[in-house]
């Protein structure tokens, strides 16, 4: 019988270690700049961002749940899908397609408001990586479009990298010919730049659990 106890408790502690040692599930959602748009799959943004935090030292899973093409609602839209497995902790990167587009700036804010509004109910933490007008928009447009994402990061109190293509966009050795993706150079230097904001979003998750 003691045997029997002695063996239980040990399966117990097993399953506990195997769990502990699961890694932390960051998923980030997103458009083509995400999914990895003309460059191979471990060249795409999940993947590097995922080599770098693991040679840092953490134990963590970014997933891929970008998908060429998407707006902000589209993303609201399968959100369900795309948090199937669950979330610790979830990396924005929308709305580079709905400004292309030229798309009502408050319509962009609307959706992205409540995207964020659903993501709060789930409980994980978030960071919001924005994005910037382009020149040929106008001045107006940029005015309106701009702000939408300090403004929503400050109002649901989510982590912000202001600009996902800080330091390749408009540079053309960092981009592929549509002068919009950025290529396999520009996706590290993309990771190397929100590497510090990803590191402080593995902390609110640390800080959660």
């Amino acid at each position: 019988m003691r045997h029997r106890i002695f063996v239980f408790v040990l399966a117990l502690f097993a399953g506990l270690a195997g769990a502990e040692a699961k890694p932390m599930r960051i998923v980030a959602l997103g458009d083509s700049l995400t999914a990895g748009y003309g460059v191979l799959a471990q060249d795409a943004f999940p993947d590097r961002l995922e080599a770098a935090l693991v040679k840092r030292g953490h134990d963590v899973e970014i997933v891929n749940a970008g998908v060429s093409g998407d707006t902000v609602a589209d993303g609201l839209a399968r959100l369900d899908w795309a948090l199937a497995d669950g979330a610790d902790g979830i990396i924005v990167e929308l709305g580079a397609n709905d400004m292309l587009r030229g798309q009502d700036p408050a319509l962009v804010r609307e959706s992205l408001d409540e995207l964020l509004s659903r993501l709060a109910e789930t409980g994980a933490p978030v960071l919001l990586a924005g994005m910037r007008a382009a020149p040929n928009l106008g001045a107006d447009y940029g005015a309106r479009y701009d702000p939408i994402f300090p403004d929503l990061a400050k109002k649901h109190d989510t982590l912000l990298y202001p600009f996902f293509l800080d330091g390749v966009a408009g540079d053309a050795s960092l981009n592929q010919a549509d002068h919009m993706h950025p290529n396999a150079a520009g996706v590290e230097i993309i990771v190397e730049r929100i590497l510090p904001s990803v590191e402080a979003l593995i902390e609110r998750i640390k800080s959660k659990s």
